[in-house]
This record gives C-alpha cells, structure tokens and sequence, in this order.
C-alpha cells in the first residue's frame, strides 16, 4: 500500500470512471504531504510524499482495491479460461487488500497469470516482491525463475490467517489452532484459580477468549472422524 503511486492513481480512478470532483476533492487531500525521519544521530529534512495511500484512513483501503482492480482488468484476468472451476465459476485470483492469490489448474496457466499480472503491475509503478512470492502446488512441479530470482515453492502456508496444505489435509490446521489455544489458557490461570471469580463468568471468558482462536476458520474445516 506505500508504493502506489499519487499521480497514477489519479489517472487510474479516472479511468474506472470515479467523479472528475471526487478525484479532484481526494488530490486536494493528498496535495502538500511531507514528512522527516527522526534517527539516532536526529532528524532529516521535510520531504514530499508522492506514493503511498495514507495509514488508517478509512478510504485508503477502497484506493488500493481500485488499484489493485485496475491491474486485474487489464490483465484480463476475468476473462481468461485459467483458474479454478467452483459451482460453475471460474475462479482465478483471490483477493484481500494487499494479499493476492493466483489459481490454475495447471503450472502453465498459472504462469501464464502470474506474468500478466506482474506486467500490469510495473506499468502503474508496482514491483512483484519475489521474496514474498511462493507458490504450492497440489503435485510436481518445476523450478520457476523471475527476473533472475527463483520462486520458492512451498507444501503450506499461512493465508488470512488458517494454514492450506498442498494436499488439501485439514488436520494441519486443526492441531495449529488446537496449539494456539493452549497457549492463550496460561493468561488465564489465576483468573480460572480465583475462588472470588464466579464459574459463569470462568466460562464466558474461556468462550471469549479461547474458542475464537480454537475455532478460526473451523467453517471450512473438513473433519474426519477420528477429530470428532
């Protein structure tokens, strides 16, 4: 969200077909930014701010996702063929603010997708992170290398927040927020050991504090018996 670039976006939300007043009340607000770097031997000269949608705005993260919108489109990401088939849609990207996964039923398509977005990316000012970048697989697959720079390739990761392994295994998951769990009721011991504290409220706020992060994402769960 800090490289987006002031004077593309303006052009972008043009495009998209945002109000020329809106654009023109939202470059009034970004208009005259500065800031200054305080460091251990003082602080630097004020400069000018021309990237970055402002932290803790509640526009910004509409800005970023017009962005972000804008490069999928000229991708032509929702018109491709590539992704995968979910009750008789095409699903080939997800998306939650900065956090974007590409989907393909095959390693080709799916490289196919990763450069067409990573083109439209660098023409509105925006690098592919390939550091930050991995890539999971449901069976082999070969080496990449972008720009030099090889993609790693990984059997799970953490995607908002809940574990997806390769091979689709939930039990990976489960015992991870099982663990998490366990490790949150040590901040509850002398509340759960306090004779002054009722057992009602011991239960609420074991409910409140501890089944959320047991539960996270349990809707998507798929359980086998022998987890019942």
């Amino acid at each position: 969200m800090d490289c987006v670039d002031h004077n593309k976006l303006w052009r972008i939300l043009k495009e998209m077909g945002i109000p020329d007043h809106l654009i023109c009340l939202l470059r009034n607000l970004y208009a005259g930014q500065e800031a200054t770097v305080r460091t251990g031997h003082g602080t630097t000269d004020w400069f000018q701010i021309g990237k970055g949608v402002r932290q803790g705005c509640v526009l910004s993260p509409c800005l970023f996702n017009l962005h972000a919108e804008y490069i999928m489109r000229n991708a032509g990401l929702e018109e491709t063929q590539a992704g995968i088939k979910i009750a008789g849609r095409n699903i080939s990207n997800l998306r939650y603010a900065d956090d974007t996964t590409l989907m393909a039923e095959s390693e080709e398509e799916l490289k196919s997708l990763l450069m067409k977005v990573k083109v439209e990316s660098e023409k509105v000012g925006l690098k592919l992170n390939i550091q930050k970048t991995k890539i999971m697989a449901s069976g082999p697959i070969t080496s990449w290398e972008i720009d030099g720079e090889t993609v790693e390739t990984v059997s799970d990761f953490i995607f908002l927040g809940s574990k997806i392994t390769a091979d689709g295994d939930c039990s990976h998951e489960i015992k991870r927020c099982l663990l998490l769990g366990r490790k949150v009721m040590p901040n509850l011991d002398s509340i759960l050991k306090s004779r002054d504290i009722t057992l009602p409220t011991k239960v609420r706020l074991v409910k409140a504090m501890v089944f959320p992060v047991v539960m996270y994402g349990c809707e998507s769960w798929t359980v086998k018996k022998a987890e019942h």
